[in-house]
């Protein structure tokens, strides 16, 4: 809305000034003007710099974005580039142009100049001619035109949207086009159908201004009008001007206010911007742009409490308000033709998003639905909260703003024009014809905002250019001065907030914008109350009920102790606690009493404590702090009274005190007081919080078994990793079952086992299983492995470790790290042979002898074992590696015999090694030592052996070819020991050190692989040359 204002100046000047600092530059051209610059010191003003040039006139000048630089266009086509020193940086002249417009791009990367003849060229900030701008709003227009004006937004504020047009461009005739960029090819056009002689920006670059004339059809003069419109061209509204001739306009720094140049007078508009914002719960919701970022700033506002959140939220179309709750209207995305309608509460958090495929223009909220409508359909959404909601409201739903109650319709046209619609009434028309509504007699000018009273269909309260009026049954009160956007009319107050004051630093909104409005009816009563008397005041309030004026007058008449003037005011407003308190009042005998109690329901604590205190009732006096949760003065009054204080409202009043620190998260101060009210839970929590585990485990400690708290205790502990102690709560709660999940989700197997064992459960078992089949899955055998083994599960254990060996093996590995893995394997048997002869022995009673507990511990051993045999010959892979590496070494240190002899025990671990590698060294052992007998059948077996490739058979055909050509194929030397080696069933045990049978009745076993070393040797070794367990 707008609102004119005309001061008469004794001499106006063409020429607007810029104020940057202390120094005042001009803005605009004159027709011979001289450029002065001037600059303030000491509150006085001095001429600093001035250019004289005569050849030419000042068109236009432009200041760049940061006020840095100012360019100057002669009409001759000089060019001058300043700085804001007064220094000059560049010149030049453009030869054959005649210019007449300067401005800056927004980072003064670019400048343009308009031409007289209606041209525009594009420059660099250096003065560098790029091109000339295509010009679409001149298409198919003839005749002689000029430019009106050139004004670039430099975003300093924000932009309304990203990619927002900011160049606007308007023509004398009327034509305009608001741009993107200089080059822009899909410009925003406009006619306006007018003469025009400006244009500008306001502040944030939301509205453009266009200044000048039109043509009157009814009158042969021409009027004065300022049209406004968005970037996108659309047309917000128009402005009338008196006068004969306007020549120019500027926009006040906060876009509040308009100034326009009219003959020998300048007018002042105030402007009443369209913000985005509501007011919902005691919450003012307002959206505004920052240059920092693309997306609008949206920020609830806890006028309440004083506290804001703020939310960012992309290409925001509207924001509407009801109850406790608010619908942000936005774009889906930027590719996306699709809007969104955001349900959200009062502090911003989203509750319900909803999809629309219509654009929402116009949007209006009740206590159940959202109305979303475009031009040419609407949308409803019944929504659903948590809370119940009944009440019905519509407001704001078209551009011409409708509010609504029972009957009556208000409107307030594009004009500003207020109209009232009477929707039941039944009227004839001309025809003979019955229309529904009727167009009421009432009519307001320049309105810009209005809203009903939400307890009174006859009130409602309306803003008329800088004043607000209050209407009851159409008829107006005297009004009031003030700015404000109404937030709220209900019991006989207005809320309005200042908006134009809050969006100037819109990050710290102070409660000083937030205005209270008493209506004339609730003064007048309380000025009869104050100076005449209740008897009047009652006469006048039963003339003008309302439940705000009837609490007026209980509460008058309670502060005087007239009860029953009270009940009657109490029922008629129908405050059933109001007539509570005054019966009870009544049944008081004492006047003090009854005095305190008044002072108490009004609130004046302090002095109602101090009337009860005097009259020695502390008892009251704590009462009174009880229900107000006053709890600091509540243990105050506890510890200074005379007599024993009740001990169980002493804990209630430390443990409330300590909730108190415990909300605020100050916990150190909450234990203090959980300590003292012996409240157990809540000092779990405090101490949890504080990280005070030993605190935590005292707490524990001292707790009586199966007491509650523990098990949550317990799993405090869990969730920081402390076993021992979860598992101490647990047992102590009578939970095992829990403390051996524990003990499985900490890793701690060995203590799960434990537990388990001693409670006798059966569960360990499955949950070994599981966590290892998880840990295989991950490819962590050997983490699987270390589990079963710390779990005693020895059994399992060597499987997947004789697994690991194999998988070793079948690489062709180095054979020492195949043998080392095959030795860990039977190790792990070792140990589990041990363990079930210690089972079985623990089960044998009476008499047993220990040699009859350990053969039943065989024979359960071997029931038990049936499933997998490989623990029969556990150490065979050992064995077969061991030989393996043994031969090898004793062949390469030159004992060819006894090589030999250990490589014919590798024909026994066919089924560990692969055929090929055992022959292969049997071969070169027998070679070595010239037994070219047993070389020969090692040279058949390999030639017969079916893996090999036909290649290779030749190979080993040709090397036999060769060495039996030279050697008849048989042993030279075949001692008694090598016919030995060679039997069956009979064939001695074999020296683990050398290869060799052992002959002598004399030799070493090993206790834990029960290998057998010559007696002579072992005194060469420190530990068992297979198994490396130590010699004793």
């Amino acid at each position: 809305m707008l609102d004119l204002l005309k001061l008469e100046l004794l001499a106006v000047v063409n020429c607007l000034l810029c104020v940057l600092g202390t120094e005042l530059w001009p803005s605009a051209r004159a027709a011979n003007a001289l450029i002065h610059r001037v600059t303030s010191l000491a509150c006085s003003w001095y001429e600093e710099m001035i250019n004289n040039r005569n050849k030419s006139v000042v068109r236009s000048m432009s200041w760049n974005a940061d006020g840095q630089k100012i360019c100057i266009v002669y009409e001759d086509g000089a060019v001058i580039v300043g700085s804001v020193d007064g220094n000059r940086i560049w010149g030049k002249d453009l030869k054959g142009l005649q210019l007449c417009h300067v401005t800056w791009s927004a980072d003064s990367k670019i400048l343009l100049f308009g031409m007289a003849n209606g041209e525009i060229h594009i420059y660099d900030n250096q003065g560098n001619f790029i091109m000339k701008m295509k010009l679409n709003c001149l298409v198919n227009v003839t005749g002689a035109i000029s430019i009106a004006g050139i004004h670039w937004y430099h975003g300093t504020e924000g932009y309304v949207e990203p990619d927002c047009p900011c160049l606007a461009i308007c023509f004398d005739n009327g034509r305009c086009q608001i741009m993107r960029h200089e080059n822009d090819q899909n410009p925003i056009l406009i006619d306006t159908g007018m003469y025009v002689v400006g244009i500008q920006w306001n502040h944030i670059g939301s509205v453009l201004a266009v200044a000048g004339s039109q043509k009157v059809v009814t009158q042969d003069k021409d009027v004065n009008i300022v049209q406004f419109y968005t970037p996108f061209g659309e047309h917000l509204g128009t402005l009338k001007v008196p006068g004969k001739q306007m020549c120019s306009l500027s926009w006040e720094g906060g876009g509040l206010k308009i100034a326009l140049a009219v003959d020998s007078f300048i007018y002042f508009a105030n402007i009443r911007p369209d913000y985005k914002w509501g007011y919902c719960s005691n919450t003012v919701v307002y959206a505004y742009t920052r240059p920092d970022r693309p997306e609008y700033c949206v920020v609830f506002w806890d006028t309440k409490n004083n506290e804001k959140y703020i939310k960012y939220v992309k290409s925001l179309i509207s924001i509407t308000t009801c109850g406790d709750f608010c619908i942000l209207a936005t774009k889906a995305d930027e590719n996306h033709p699709q809007f969104v309608l955001v349900l959200c509460n009062s502090i911003g958090t989203p509750l319900d998003p909803k999809y629309i495929d219509l654009v929402p223009l116009f949007v209006a909220m009740t206590k159940t639905h959202v109305i979303a409508a475009s031009k040419e359909a609407f949308y409803t959404w019944q929504y659903r909260v948590a809370k119940k909601l009944t009440a019905l409201e519509i407001n704001q739903i078209t551009r011409s703003r409708k509010e609504g109650r029972e009957s009556r319709l208000a409107i307030i046209d594009i004009a500003g024009v207020l109209t009232f619609f009477d929707l039941d009434t039944r009227v004839t028309d001309s025809t003979g014809q019955q229309v529904v509504g009727e167009l009421l007699k009432l009519e307001r000018k320049d309105v810009w905002d209005m809203k009903w009273a939400k307890d009174n269909p006859d009130l409602f309260a309306m803003m008329e250019k800088t004043r607000m009026y209050v209407f009851r049954n159409l008829d107006p009160e005297e009004p009031i001065q003030t700015s404000g956007y109404i937030c709220n009319f209900e019991d006989l107050e207005i809320k309005s907030v200042l908006l134009d004051e809050i969006l100037k630093n819109p990050d710290h909104p102070s409660k000083d914008y937030i205005m209270n409005f008493e209506i004339r009816s609730l003064r007048d009563s309380r000025a009869l109350i104050e100076k005449v008397g209740i008897e009047d005041a009652s006469q006048f309030i039963e003339d003008n009920p309302h439940p705000r004026l009837w609490r007026l007058l209980a509460e008058a008449a309670l502060q005087k102790l007239d009860l029953y003037m009270a009940q009657q005011a109490f029922v008629r407003c129908k405050d059933y606690q109001g007539i509570k308190f005054v019966k009870r009042l009544g049944n008081l005998q004492s006047e003090s009493m009854k005095q305190a109690e008044i002072i108490a329901y009004f609130g004046r604590f302090e002095e109602a404590e101090g009337m009860y205190l005097a009259m020695d009732r502390r008892d009251l006096a704590i009462g009174l702090r009880l229900k107000l949760g006053d709890w600091f003065r509540v243990l105050h009054l506890l510890k200074t009274g005379s007599g024993d204080a009740d001990d169980s409202l002493l804990e209630q009043a430390h443990n409330a005190i300590g909730d108190y620190f415990a909300d605020r998260q100050k916990w150190l101060n909450a234990v203090q007081y959980y300590v003292k009210g012996r409240n157990q839970e809540r000092l779990a929590e405090c101490y949890y919080m504080l990280e005070d585990y030993e605190g935590l485990e005292n707490l524990a400690n001292s707790l009586p078994e199966n007491h509650k708290l523990l098990p949550e205790i317990a799993q405090m502990f869990v969730r920081v990793g402390m076993c021992e102690q979860a598992v101490s709560a647990f047992l102590k709660c009578n939970q095992p079952k829990a403390a051996v999940d524990t003990c499985v989700h900490l890793n701690q197997w060995n203590k799960a086992v434990e537990l388990a064992k001693s409670h006798s459960m059966k569960e360990i078992g499955s949950l070994l299983a599981r966590y290892a089949a998880h840990l295989l899955e991950k490819n962590k055998t050997l983490d699987a492995i270390e589990l079963y083994r710390n779990a005693s599960y020895f059994f399992e254990a060597a499987k997947l470790m004789y697994k690991i060996a194999d998988e070793e093996a079948k690489k062709r590995t180095k054979p020492l790290r195949v043998k080392k893995l095959y030795v860990l394997s039977a190790l792990l048997i070792e140990q589990y042979h041990e363990q079930m002869k210690n089972a079985q022995r623990g089960k044998v009673k009476g008499k047993n002898s220990e040699a009859t507990s350990a053969l039943a511990g065989l024979l359960e051993e071997e029931v038990l074992s049936t499933s997998s045999r490989f623990t029969d010959n556990a150490w065979r892979g050992a064995e077969a590696y061991h030989f393996f590496i043994l031969a090898q070494r004793q062949l390469y240190e030159g004992y060819v015999d006894t090589a030999l002899k250990t490589a014919l025990h590798l024909r026994d671990y066919e089924d560990i090694i692969p055929s090929v590698e055992i022959y292969s060294l049997l071969a070169l052992c027998a070679c070595a030592s010239r037994a070219f007998g047993t070389c020969s059948k090692a040279f058949i077996k390999l030639e017969s052996l079916e893996t090999l490739s036909a290649e290779q058979k030749q190979q080993y055909e040709d090397l036999a070819l060769e060495i039996f050509t030279k050697h008849t194929p048989k042993d030279n030397r075949k001692s008694e020991l090598n016919s030995l080696l060679e039997g069956g069933e009979g064939k001695l045990p074999t020296c683990i050190a050398t290869g060799s049978p052992i002959i002598e009745y004399q030799f070493w076993v090993c206790k834990v692989c029960k290998h057998y070393v010559l007696a002579q040797e072992i005194s060469n070794y420190n530990f068992c040359p297979l198994c490396h367990s130590s010699v004793e």
